[in-house]
């Protein structure tokens, strides 16, 4: 099982594999996708450094503004892609400065998979209250933040041996669908293809739960038919 270091090691030296590309607004949803996961399944309770970084990084850059530390980053670098590299040194030394935490017997925190909880919030559950409340998990409607929240989410589960549920496979289908039906052979991904077809992050998020409830929608026609014939 990886730790956050670990893994960020990972995606600093291939980001592409991970993200699509090396992006601070995609590494920010990523994460929240990812560590929330972990929280639900009763890792990380001591929390994982992020929510102490975003302290460190407002007193660092002396402002007491609302933004996430993806975004204040952004002002301080001038770009999305030069943040995404200052991040991990910057990083690095947060973790220096707090040094290794270890609890009231000073043994350093770490936590097995024998501390999951059984629960894991289900795909379409955790689809649902996105769409009512973008904000709170995206920051803002966009379609690249929901993919790479969903990537984080995965990826999670995957690391800690949680095999993909029926939803999860069923939403492997809907890449496929996606490309059917927009007459698209390329690589690109299911957020990349509506992104393209739409106005903007905004419209893009939205066509997505449009598309997605139909998609669904055939999939039960689909077995209907199957299970009548």
């Amino acid at each position: 099982m990886m730790n956050l270091s670990t893994l960020l090691q990972k995606i600093k030296e291939n980001p592409v594999m991970y993200l699509e590309k090396p992006s601070i607004t995609y590494l920010h949803s990523f994460l929240i996708g990812y560590l929330s996961t972990r929280t639900e399944m009763g890792l990380d309770r001591e929390g994982s450094g992020i929510e102490r970084f975003q302290e460190w990084i407002q007193k660092r850059e002396k402002t007491n503004v609302s933004q996430s530390w993806a975004q204040i980053l952004i002002f301080s670098c001038g770009s999305d892609r030069n943040a995404f590299y200052s991040f991990f040194e910057l990083f690095e030394r947060f973790l220096n400065d707090e040094s290794s935490k270890k609890d009231e017997n000073g043994r350093s925190l770490n936590y097995s998979k024998n501390d999951l909880k059984i629960y894991v919030r289900p795909l379409y559950e955790l689809l649902g209250s996105i769409k009512k409340r973008p904000g709170m998990y995206l920051g803002n409607n966009s379609i690249t933040k929901l993919d790479m929240l969903l990537r984080g989410y995965s990826l999670a589960q995957r690391e800690v041996g949680i095999l993909p549920t029926e939803q999860e496979r069923e939403f492997e289908g809907f890449q496929l669908w996606v490309q059917e039906k927009y007459g698209i052979n390329s690589g690109q991904s299911w957020s990349k293809i509506i992104l393209f077809y739409s106005v903007d992050e905004h419209e893009a998020l939205q066509k997505f739960f449009e598309l997605f409830e139909e998609y669904l929608n055939k999939n039960k026609s689909l077995e209907i038919e199957e299970n009548s014939g």
